[in-house]
């Protein structure tokens, strides 16, 4: 008995330490988000709609939480769906580029969502609405 007392303390501090851990958003869990990118093909100033289609093989990025760069990227399938899964529970930032409506610009634009799972949640956030010359 007095062996099992003396370890005790110790291992009362390491369960402590262990259950405290809080994990953040990233990778290790259940949890998905699902979207698909639609793009909007205009002609080179913007003043008619060409054609309009779900974009495969575009680039979509996540954000983990607070993160200042990307933390994952996808390519969208043939009919412009991406997946992120395995997350756990916490903000995300999903983005992706489009060309720029403001002709002055001249340059890409980021249209992005940003959502907030719970544990072993799938979530649909619709369309990423983009746009091409």
């Amino acid at each position: 008995m007095m062996k099992t007392a003396k370890y005790l303390p110790f291992t009362l501090i390491a369960f402590t330490f262990i259950s405290s851990c809080k994990k953040g958003p990233g990778t290790g869990g259940k949890a998905t988000i699902t979207g698909k990118v639609y793009e909007y093909n205009y002609n080179n100033d913007f003043s008619e709609l060409q054609e309009e289609y779900y974009k495969g093989d575009h680039d979509v990025y996540i954000i983990y939480g607070d993160q200042l760069t990307f933390s994952d990227d996808q390519k969208t399938n043939y009919d412009g769906t991406f997946e992120f899964k395995y997350l756990l529970p916490g903000k995300y930032t999903i983005f992706t580029y489009s060309a720029d409506t403001n002709l002055s610009a001249h340059s890409d634009m980021t249209v992005l969502k940003e959502v907030e799972l719970k544990k072993d949640e799938s979530l649909d956030i619709g369309l990423l609405k983009v746009f091409d010359l």
